[in-house]
């Protein structure tokens, strides 16, 4: 124990050394020689940007097919400023000495506010950005290139952000800061959604087509969101009335898409509708063999010869805006998510048959209502209903007889209001109090039919939550900016009172450096189990089960973390230190290797961990390097004698580092990913009987796992006249097709006489994967 503890500081000592060279603080330049002859304008506000140390905010469409020339002189920023202004008849306002918006009508003080509370633009890439709250802002819209992603997806775009890491390399599986996948909310237009990814996790299930905004919270959470003690990932579709139409149709090497947004009534009624669907069914292309691959190995499905496989996705999403008055908003959505595998196999010698039905259901309905009440006060109203389903059968037959049937089901049930009241007290000090009412209702079932039904194991719970929380944020740059809440959880149901203070500070400590505190307490009544009972399809063994707060409790959360973020000519550094310590959470023995115990153990995680990322930005390129430390240990009673132990999901050390280039409408961009491997526990094989025993849980480490991914794009328009709009795209994933070691698992029944299998998992290998999209 003592050896990690040294080794944290000197890690923690060596980054903050590397730090300290890039804290030279310049004095910002009054004057500089510039020359331009008919460039476009992109390529002059990034070289304005480079010379004065200063950063552009713009929508791509007003600049587009614009050209600047300059005479060769010294020239001051202002006066630059003047004669761009001049020439493109667009306004230039200053946020601050640093931030400069264009745009074609004069933003109010509002909207420049909001502008100012973003501390580092074009994190990673143009479309991602981080606010003075913590909060990462992403406009999947406005996205640039990320390697190894030819569209905006938005969950694997988050996993490009330092400590979020996918151990499992799915979309939907990834861990932030050490915690769980399970730990994760995710919202869409309001609604909580439970299933995140199709092809089994490999692709994110919300299309990035009829995504606006999506936040991404990781620390400093604001008090109106409960639930999961990890984090946060909140996604709204377009909120603006449509006043013309839009459209969009894609394909790429898994699946088609389209998406339309359509006025009805101007100013006052817009419709927006997104769908996507695989059509692998009738075309394999090379994507989907290898995701197949990974997602299907040890399974029957990658080893029977003689069988049959149908497999297919869908996932739609419609939202209605209307626009009563200029006080008045209303947004009425749904949601659609749901994968369908039928797989059927036969062993000619015995004449005996398979069958695997799996089904996996998600939808949703939601309502929001926005009303101002005047200058002063704003009311926000959110109702939702959430619908998921989880059904697998596996049949069993001999000579055309069922012989025995096998059926796990997972059902959830979710339902909630929240109603917030936002109190602007003034221009610096803003209040908000809401009241959150949630149902959950869950339950899952194993049952197995021979001559006889019976149950293998069934759980269904309710839980009704009221809760209360107030936040109080101030805004002063010349002070700091402060935000301080509370929430209250009355978990009805189980008789339980939880409280939970927020607190997140930003302080510009010099010209280009601002430090961070946070500190947050969270609780957490909803996990995912892993309770593999007879499931040789191995797939979605992970069930959703509410706590019963005694055999077992609410899972709590308290973290604290501390970092600077500097930001100068054309450097950003952003490093961020945390502690998090979670009780409550509860472990099957079985999935450590035990089976004389088949259990549930409570027990509790500690996680010290540092995020470093520095990014410089330089013309047309633009290259950053990233870095997670992540110490994630476990006690549970009764498990390794109550000492300590590895946690599964401990990703030790993770780097990356990209390298992207942007001509006019071409975008290029390459990255390798190195981290260490996951822990396992290792079996040993008596020589004589070959019997297996285990000794320290998760002593050993997986090798190494790293890989290089290239993506390119080329935007480009069928005619100058025509509005017409086209995008093409190609990307490699492993390009040197490196065999990763994932995970090192063993397969049993829970029992003495049952053989132990050791399951090895590997990664994805050499991928490659197009789309091609008409826009208009």
């Amino acid at each position: 124990m003592c050896f990690v503890t040294i080794n944290k500081y000197k890690l923690l000592i060596w980054i903050l050394f590397l730090s300290t060279p890039f804290f030279s603080f310049s004095q910002e330049k009054k004057t500089a020689t510039l020359y331009f002859n008919n460039e476009p304008f992109v390529s002059v506000l990034t070289s304005l940007e480079h010379v004065f140390d200063i950063r552009f905010s713009y929508p791509d469409k007003i600049i587009e097919e614009q050209y600047v020339s300059l005479s060769e002189k010294e020239w001051s920023l202002q006066d630059v400023i003047d004669i761009l202004s001049t020439q493109s008849k667009l306004n230039f306002q200053f946020i601050n000495e640093r931030y400069i918006i264009l745009t074609e009508n004069e933003l109010s003080l509002d909207e420049i506010q909001v502008l100012d509370n973003v501390i580092i633009n074009s994190y990673l890439t143009k479309g991602i950005s981080k606010k003075k709250n913590a909060v990462f802002h992403l406009k999947p819209e406005r996205i640039g290139l990320l390697p190894g992603l030819i569209e905006a997806d938005v969950l694997e775009s988050i996993q490009q952000l330092p400590g979020v890491t996918s151990p499992n390399e799915t979309a939907s599986g990834f861990t932030v800061r050490g915690g769980g996948s399970d730990q994760n909310r995710m919202i869409w237009n309001g609604i909580n959604m439970y299933h995140k990814g199709h092809l089994f996790g490999m692709i994110s299930a919300f299309n990035s087509n009829s995504s606006e905004n999506v936040l991404f919270i990781n620390k400093g959470t604001h008090p109106r969101y409960g639930e999961r003690i990890s984090s946060v990932v909140d996604i709204s579709s377009h909120t603006n009335v449509a006043n013309k139409i839009n459209a969009k149709l894609g394909v790429n090497g898994i699946s088609v898409d389209g998406f339309i947004k359509i006025p009805v009534i101007k100013n006052k009624l817009s419709v927006l509708a997104s769908i996507r669907r695989s059509y692998t069914e009738w075309i394999e292309t090379e994507t989907f063999k290898n995701y197949t691959n990974k997602v299907f190995q040890t399974t029957k499905i990658e080893y029977e010869n003689e069988a049959s496989d149908d497999f297919y996705f869908i996932d739609y999403n419609v939202s209605l805006n209307y626009k009563p008055t200029e006080k008045h908003d209303l947004k009425i959505s749904t949601i659609y998510i749901d994968n369908q595998l039928d797989f059927f196999g036969k062993n000619q010698p015995s004449n005996t048959s398979f069958n695997d039905i799996l089904s996996i259901k998600n939808e949703g309905y939601g309502m929001q209502w926005d009303w101002k009440l005047n200058p002063k006060y704003q009311l926000k109203t959110n109702a939702f209903v959430s619908k998921y389903r989880l059904n697998y059968n596996f049949i069993e037959g001999n000579n055309e007889e069922q012989l025995s049937d096998f059926d796990k089901r997972n059902v959830i049930f979710d339902s909630g209001i929240n109603s917030e009241i936002d109190i602007k007290v003034s221009r610096k000090s803003n209040i908000a109090l809401g009241y959150q009412y949630n149902y959950k209702d869950v339950s899952y079932a194993y049952l197995k039919t021979e001559e006889l039904s019976f149950v293998l194991d069934s759980d269904q719970r309710r839980v009704t939550t009221h809760s209360l929380f107030g936040n109080y944020t101030y805004t002063n740059p010349k002070v700091a900016n402060i935000t301080a809440g509370f929430r209250i959880n009355n978990y009805s149901s189980l008789d339980i009172l939880k409280f939970e203070p927020r607190i997140l500070v930003y302080k510009k400590i010099f010209k280009n450096v601002g430090v961070q505190v946070s500190g947050e307490f969270k609780n957490q009544i909803i996990n995912e189990i892993d309770e593999t009972v007879v499931s040789d399809l191995s797939l979605e063994n992970k069930l959703w089960r509410l706590v019963d707060g005694s055999k077992f409790p609410v899972i709590n959360s308290k973290q604290f973390s501390a970092g600077f973020v500097y930001s100068s000519m054309g450097w950003t550094l952003d490093l961020d230190h945390y502690y998090k310590k979670i009780e409550g959470v509860s472990a099957l023995s079985l999935g450590f290797l035990n089976p004389i115990d088949s259990d549930f153990h409570i027990g509790d995680q500690e996680i010290f961990g540092i995020d470093f990322y520095i990014k410089k930005s330089f013309r047309n390129f633009n290259t950053w390097v990233s870095y997670s430390y992540n110490d994630v240990t476990s006690t549970f009673q009764g498990l390794n004698n109550n000492k300590s132990f590895p946690s599964s999901n401990n990703i030790s050390h993770a780097f990356s580092t990209s390298l992207a280039y942007k001509w006019n409408k071409f975008q290029m961009a390459i990255s390798w990913k190195w981290r260490t491997g996951k822990p396992y526990t290792e079996a040993i094989i008596d020589s004589d009987s070959g019997d297996i025993s285990f000794d320290k849980i998760n002593d050993k480490q997986l090798p190494e796992y790293h890989r290089l991914d290239f993506s390119t794009t080329y935007h480009f328009k069928f005619s100058k006249e025509n509005k017409l709009n086209g995008k093409v795209g190609f990307s490699i994933r492993n390009i040197y097709d490196k065999k990763n070691h994932l995970s090192r698992e063993y397969s049993g029944n829970n029992s003495l006489n049952d053989p132990i299998e050791v399951v090895d998992k590997t990664s994805l290998g050499f991928t490659p994967n197009f789309i091609f999209q008409l826009i208009w």
